[in-house]
């Protein structure tokens, strides 16, 4: 009767996530995903993904390979891309390989990175109604290309 310790009581746990503060998604090497990925938080990925990305805030890893299109606010991509890639502020480094279409309001490539697809600023003409834009690699002294949309008169 008096020996007996009272029952912890259980309380709610409250979520580690808040509305306001940021968080952080990490996808490691050895992970493999089929599906479509949503996140609110910005997310980084090193492993596989056989699906579309929609997040603020995305970041590829060398390793990385996605087959699906790549939706985010800013992106920076620096591995195997097959699909299509719309982001407002872009970077493409010189490990990266894209094949598929890349819109974007700001883009900077290093040199080495391999584009198979038309680049387009956002809100311009469809990739397939516009002419496909020239474009000149780099010099040799050149660490990488800015593109930026132009401005209107």
């Amino acid at each position: 009767m008096f020996n007996k310790k009272p029952e912890p009581e259980l309380k709610p746990v409250a979520s580690p996530r808040s509305s306001s503060a940021s968080s952080f998604s990490v996808l490691g090497a050895d992970t493999a995903i089929k599906g479509d990925i949503s996140a609110s938080a910005d997310l980084h990925i090193d492993g596989r993904v056989e699906g579309d990305i929609e997040c603020t805030s995305f970041v590829q890893g060398e390793t990385s390979e996605i087959v699906g299109s790549i939706s985010a606010e800013s992106a920076r991509l620096a591995g195997t891309v097959q699909g299509s890639i719309n982001a407002r502020e872009l970077v493409i480094l010189k490990t990266a390989q894209i094949q598929g279409d890349v819109q974007y309001d700001s883009l900077t490539i290093e040199q080495g990175a391999v584009i198979d697809g038309q680049l387009a600023p956002r809100g311009a003409p469809s990739a397939k109604s516009a002419p496909a834009a020239k474009t000149q690699a780099p010099d040799e002294s050149e660490d990488m290309l800015i593109l930026t949309e132009p401005q209107q008169a």
